[in-house]
């Protein structure tokens, strides 16, 4: 498999590309209907879905969301980060990370956030080994 990666925002007219990997990331929990309402309200935020592609072929995704905290700075969150899973294990994410790093510095950002899932053990071996350190916790409650 010859791997060509490159990188570009997503428009929210490319829906129909990105609902397909989040199902997959959300083991389809979620209506492709509701994902689209979520998606495109998220588009009007200040949020940004980033492609990975193989050559053409969209791979993975992630989604970052910029603002400014007290305890932060300025920073981006990265959220729902998914890579294929016949593209995993090849230092794509590696790869993905420094071009989001990158990306938010020449943004003028200082910080890189994120949240895992608590059962998510190798996404958390990954974000030690890419130097995160955990702050605190997430809680959520549906009201």
């Amino acid at each position: 498999m010859s791997i060509e990666i490159n990188y570009r925002q997503l428009q929210k007219e490319e829906l129909s590309e990105i609902i397909p990997l989040m199902q997959k990331f959300t083991d389809n929990k979620h209506t492709d209907g509701l994902l689209t309402e979520r998606f495109t309200e998220m588009f009007e935020q200040n949020y940004e879905c980033i492609g990975v592609f193989n050559d053409q072929i969209l791979i993975g995704i992630c989604g970052l969301w910029f603002s400014t905290r007290h305890y932060s700075g300025r920073s981006v969150e990265v959220d729902h980060v998914y890579i294929d899973e016949d593209y995993r294990s090849k230092g794509i994410g590696k790869q993905f990370f420094k071009w989001i790093y990158d990306y938010a510095k020449g943004k003028g950002y200082e910080a890189v956030e994120l949240n895992t899932y608590v059962q998510n053990h190798p996404s958390h071996k990954f974000y030690y080994n890419e130097g995160f350190n955990i702050l605190g916790y997430h809680f959520v409650k549906k009201i």
